[in-house]
């Protein structure tokens, strides 16, 4: 078939990567294959418009950091296809050099590479182990014609996918053996089988490139690779009938530019600031290691336990009460509690429950909150308004499954621990034990049922939050400690009430209580965990004493005198 014939490839399987590789080769237009080294060079030179990829032997050695005599071996390589060709679905054509060996090692390779869904493999009539051509070429040796075209017929009885390509590579121009040497080689590899020849010259004028092109008169596909010749017009190639290019190493050499000039800033600077606007940014790795479909699958396919994708809210807006000696400069949530702030005991808390997606509100002095694992949102009208407004500032927050905290509380890990691993819509903590430890917190519960201690497995609903500790002669149940859970189709119930409360009057004076109240008033139900202290709430002095006893206690064992 001629050169610039069109491929005759049944369209069933032109979709395949070793057809497309055959239908570039045998193409009417002249194609480009683009060097990549390793899986993010292949996604590169994808994204760049590049429909297929050179698998550079001299990039591949160069990334691995040894030379290119082949002394990575054939598995490495293989091995580092695999990742190239699992980032990229384009066609890959393999730099084999001289085949690894001699035509049994051909076979294995082919079959090999077609099993990592490799779509060709160019070997070139050199020994093995080879040297690159442009080391002293004309001092290297070239294999025997006959024992180089048994590889080749070798190779094409070993393939089991009809389209799967080997390029016959002609080094006699590099050797220095000539231009009838060239021609002689190429006619045999033709005859031996071989689906492409690529002829290779070491000058820096295509000289003897186009000169071979003239005399092979399109007897099969040419393939070329341009590095010393690289100022030559592209159309010059067309005109030649020259079937494709390859753009051979000019990935790996461009990214050992960057690294070198970045690193070498950095060692003499001692500062990232002169580099990190020159080079990409960390998401845009993210972005070229497909992590949005990794987030993605973990929708699909964890629990919200397992993938630790739960979030939490925290309102720390307000200055709080009773404690303005200790606020003057800095908000209630970063008050020292045995050593840490509110807010750090808090974060701690989540973090080992993998709730990692952490949103604070701030208000009061919100500059001073630290900021570390958390995301901070300002409810700019703090002082005018209460928690349901501070939450609202938050709603965006609520795409997982996500606890909304207070956020001057302390507890025992296993209070959040049984929380959210609630199933239940909404779910809230109320405490039932006697109100001494705990007698500033004015978030009183009445439930469906009292907290039987003995009585596990049975299900218990929250009916209504107050202020008062007693309603219609009846008393509470306890006391609600600043914790509610809310997952799955929660989520839209509670932003849509919050949205229906926003358009009440007296929406800035709402405080969490109110919410929860509405969401019961319309039939939500709120399933309770009770808990027998175990927890303290900061809302003045007193407060503040006791929750730094209370957190000292659960400092761990063998860590008190540590620095």
């Amino acid at each position: 078939m001629n050169a610039r014939e069109p491929a005759l490839v049944p369209a069933a399987i032109a979709t395949s990567r070793s057809a497309r590789l055959r239908q570039m080769l045998t193409s009417n237009e002249l194609e480009f294959l683009m060097e990549a080294h390793n899986g993010l060079s292949a996604r590169i030179a994808r994204e760049a418009g590049f429909k297929a990829i050179w698998g550079s032997g001299l990039s591949i050695s160069a990334q691995f950091g040894v030379r290119d005599n082949n002394e990575a071996s054939w598995t490495q390589v293989v091995d580092n296809l695999e990742f190239m060709a699992d980032a990229s679905d384009l066609p890959i054509l393999l730099d084999g050099d001289t085949g690894y060996g001699n035509f049994n090692n051909v076979r294995r390779l082919v079959r090999k590479l077609e099993q990592r869904g490799i779509a060709g493999v160019c070997i070139e009539d050199k020994q093995f182990p080879k040297t690159n051509s442009f080391i002293k070429g004309e001092a290297q040796p070239l294999a025997d014609m006959d024992e180089f075209c048994g590889k080749i017929k070798a190779g094409k009885d070993s393939q089991t996918d009809e389209h799967f390509s080997i390029v016959a590579r002609v080094e006699a121009l590099i050797a220095g053996w000539g231009m009838d040497e060239a021609l002689k080689r190429a006619e045999a590899y033709r005859l031996a089988g071989a689906d492409a020849i690529l002829i290779h010259s070491k000058l820096s004028k295509p000289d003897e490139i186009l000169t071979f092109a003239r005399e092979w008169a399109g007897r099969g596909p040419l393939v070329i690779v341009p590095t010393k010749y690289y100022s030559t017009p592209t159309e010059v190639f067309r005109k030649a009938g020259i079937s494709t290019v390859i753009w051979a190493n000019h990935q790996i050499r461009a990214a050992v530019s960057a690294m070198q000039a970045v690193t070498r800033t950095i060692y003499e600077t001692q500062t990232l600031v002169d580099v990190e606007d020159r080079i990409a940014t960390v998401n845009e790795i993210f972005r070229l290691q497909d992590a949005d479909e990794y987030s993605e699958a973990e929708d699909r396919y964890l629990s919200a336990s397992s993938r630790g994708a739960g979030s939490a809210i925290v309102l720390a807006a307000s200055r709080g009460s009773g404690l303005d000696a200790y606020t003057e400069d800095k908000p209630k949530v970063m008050l020292p509690v045995a050593g840490k702030p509110l807010l750090r005991w808090l974060v701690d808390a989540f973090k080992k429950q993998s709730v990692n997606d952490i949103t604070v509100v701030g208000g009061y002095k919100a500059e001073a909150i630290d900021t570390a694992g958390i995301k901070l949102v300002r409810n700019e009208r703090f002082a005018q308004t209460n928690e349901l407004a501070s939450l609202a500032c938050a709603v965006g927050a609520l795409d997982n499954d996500t606890v909304i905290s207070y956020g001057d509380l302390v507890f025992r890990s296993y209070i959040l621990r049984d929380l959210v691993e609630s199933e239940a819509d909404f779910s809230v903590v109320v405490d039932s034990s006697p109100d001494s430890e705990n007698s500033s917190t004015r978030d009183f519960a009445w439930c469906s049922a009292a907290d039987e201690r003995d009585l596990f497995g049975s299900k218990v609903f929250l009916e209504r939050v107050a202020s008062e500790a007693a309603a219609n002669g009846a008393a509470a149940h306890g006391r609600w400690i600043g914790l509610v859970n809310v997952r799955g189709a929660g989520r839209a119930k509670l932003a849509k009430k919050l949205a229906q409360l926003q358009t009440r009057a007296d929406f800035d004076t709402l405080a969490m209580p109110a919410l929860l109240n509405a969401l019961i008033a319309d039939g939500e139900k709120i399933e309770v965990q009770y808990v027998h202290g175990h927890w303290r709430g900061v809302n003045d002095l007193e407060d503040f004493r006791r929750a730094g006893d209370f957190a000292h206690a659960q400092t761990p064992l063998g860590a008190e005198g540590q620095a």
